[in-house]
């Protein structure tokens, strides 16, 4: 794959040979690319960063969710347990009823266990906010990569207005860039 700031920088020597220090745009336009290549860097570390959440994210929701439905199988056999203590001959003896009552507390535990945070109620919160967290994560890793890519062609189209001496291309990689770069900012602030 060609890294289009070598490239830029090869254009951008070529040009300036040829032509000697009578031209200016050739020095502004490389001077264009070195910006646009630092918004390119911090792009692609913010990409990285939102991959790098979204998955941890990911990962966090997918195990609070199994440990929910551990939690309700554990208060499902809770249940069976009570229903045949119950159905016992002997159930309303002390001790039978002794263990209905601890069968029942652990079910309720299992339903709601704010000492510990366990509770299937507190996991199920939890993993809804880690979905939500990942969905951010995942919205972000997107803005970075359209913002990556806005810049690869600024980057481009800056070199070829080295190489071509069109102005007109420069300027468009010089607003695309500008784009790219507020885009960026928005997706970091958590605008988009």
């Amino acid at each position: 794959m060609v890294d289009p700031v070598d490239t830029a920088q090869e254009h951008i020597s070529e040009a300036h040979a040829e032509h000697g220090d009578k031209d200016p745009w050739p020095r502004r336009m490389a001077v264009a690319v070195s910006f646009l290549a630092a918004g390119l860097a911090l792009a692609e570390i913010g990409e990285k960063a939102t991959q790098t959440a979204y998955l941890t994210h990911h990962i966090a929701a997918t195990d609070t969710w199994n440990f929910y439905q551990a939690k309700n199988l554990r208060a499902g056999m809770r249940n069976s347990e009570i229903a045949v203590l119950e159905s016992l001959p002997n159930a309303d003896t002390p001790a039978v009823q002794a263990r209905i009552a601890a069968a029942r507390a652990e079910e309720a535990r299992m339903h709601d266990d704010p000492a510990t945070g366990e509770g299937m109620k507190q996991l199920r919160a939890k993993a809804i906010v880690e979905e939500r967290d990942r969905e951010q994560a995942f919205h972000a890793y997107h803005g970075y990569e359209y913002t990556s890519g806005a810049l690869e062609i600024s980057i481009v189209l800056a070199s070829v207005s080295v190489v071509t001496r069109m102005r007109p291309l420069g300027i468009a990689a010089g607003l695309i860039g500008l784009a790219a770069f507020g885009f960026g900012l928005a997706v970091y602030s958590h605008l988009t």
